[in-house]
């Protein structure tokens, strides 16, 4: 998803699922930037480093591809935007390697979801921004992995977007400085690598950015499918991440005693759905617009462009003690926590694609210095997390 969806959009379902204006501003504005808050950036605030929620170009450019570098690219992308369905899904008939990646493949309504946001409440509005973030990627990115793998992750020519005129072929090419031509269903998608863990070979990115866009449908075939063609309705499927927010933070304001998976605020969302509808079928390559506009009907306040660095100063010129207590400081926090309780599960599991993983709530801080700052958290009477 973009800016659209992970800004707007959820400022929307914030608002919709009963948060003020400025608590749905945090809230989205911190959805917003799990997609910035890089390792490059965190150095610049002299940062956790380990908070990172996602890397740049740049950096996975830099990043090694053995195996210390792919747990730390796992670490970041499954936590974060490609939260695996199933880690425990069954494949027969396959290595244990293999198994192990495809239990990588992203989707809603898993237990990691349910995780996902049980672990944002009664925690800050920061750490909700954070879990509707991750809620809505496992919409857009569902059948992809946030592991590099080709046996994963490739694709190949049968790729087609389904139009009401009928059927048209997507053509790809490899040209990152030319956008998307939607006339002519032509994408941008990663360069094919025929190295198994080439970071071409990372989540979606042999399809571009057909996943992120709410307006297309179209069907291809995946390298872990068995050659069964694959069918994608994002409109349906963004609308279903849409509602599926709304219910999430109704749960997180205590409005629902609990959230359950495959559960929808229908009923919330209804009065509007002509209108969600129609800016998500629309053929655009940015919705923004038409999502704030949405916006400013629903709260009658304007919703201010997404500007990474306005809490920077905050954070640079706090003292120490108050670092976390800042709003990048709370928005680490959270970060730290999701990115622990992921990957402990997918160690939990068996896997050691994101490295090894100590449970401290039960066994005592052991691991990496930055979380210590979820022992802290914890101390002044907050949930334990994992890392």
């Amino acid at each position: 998803m973009q800016t659209d969806f992970h800004y707007y959009a959820t400022y929307c379902a914030a608002f919709l699922a009963g948060y003020s204006h400025e608590d749905s501003l945090t809230i989205c504005y911190s959805a917003q930037f799990v997609d910035w808050c890089s390792r490059t950036y965190l150095s610049r605030l002299k940062a956790p480093l380990s908070a990172a929620t996602t890397q740049l170009q740049l950096e996975l450019m830099d990043a090694g591809t053995d195996p210390v570098g792919l747990q730390d690219i796992t670490r970041i992308w499954a936590s974060f935007h490609f939260l695996p369905r199933d880690l425990y899904a069954p494949k027969e008939k396959c290595s244990k390697r293999y198994r192990n990646k495809f239990r990588m493949i992203c989707g809603p309504n898993s237990d990691l979801a349910a995780r996902t946001v049980e672990l944002a409440k009664g925690k800050s509005l920061q750490a909700a921004g954070v879990a509707m973030h991750v809620i809505a990627d496992t919409w857009a990115h569902q059948y992809f992995a946030g592991t590099p793998s080709l046996v994963i992750n490739n694709t190949n020519q049968h790729f087609y977007e389904i139009l009401p005129e009928g059927d048209r072929k997507i053509q790809f090419r490899h040209s990152a400085s030319l956008p998307d031509d939607l006339e002519k269903s032509i994408y941008t998608c990663s360069l094919f690598q025929s190295s198994e863990n080439s970071i071409m070979n990372l989540g979606h990115g042999r399809a571009g950015h057909l996943p992120d866009y709410s307006f297309i449908r179209y069907r291809y075939l995946p390298a872990w499918g068995d050659y069964e063609e694959i069918v994608k309705d994002n409109p349906k499927e963004y609308y279903n991440a849409f509602c599926q927010l709304i219910y999430a933070m109704q749960y997180l304001r205590g409005e629902r005693p609990a959230f359950e998976t495959g559960q929808y605020a229908w009923e919330t969302a209804a009065p509007h759905e002509a209108k969600i509808r129609n800016i998500l079928e629309t053929r655009q390559l940015d919705s923004c617009a038409d999502w704030a506009a949405f916006a400013k009907s629903l709260s009658g306040q304007d919703v201010p462009d997404f500007d990474q660095n306005q809490y920077a100063q905050e954070y640079i010129q706090a003292d120490k003690a108050a670092k976390d207590d800042t709003f990048l400081g709370k928005f680490i926090l959270a970060a730290l926590a999701q990115k622990s309780m992921v990957t402990n599960q997918i160690f939990r599991s068996g896997s050691l694609l994101a490295g090894f993983s100590v449970d401290f709530a039960e066994k005592g801080f052991k691991g990496i210095r930055d979380f210590q700052r979820l022992v802290k958290q914890a101390e002044r009477g907050q949930d334990h997390g994992e890392i």
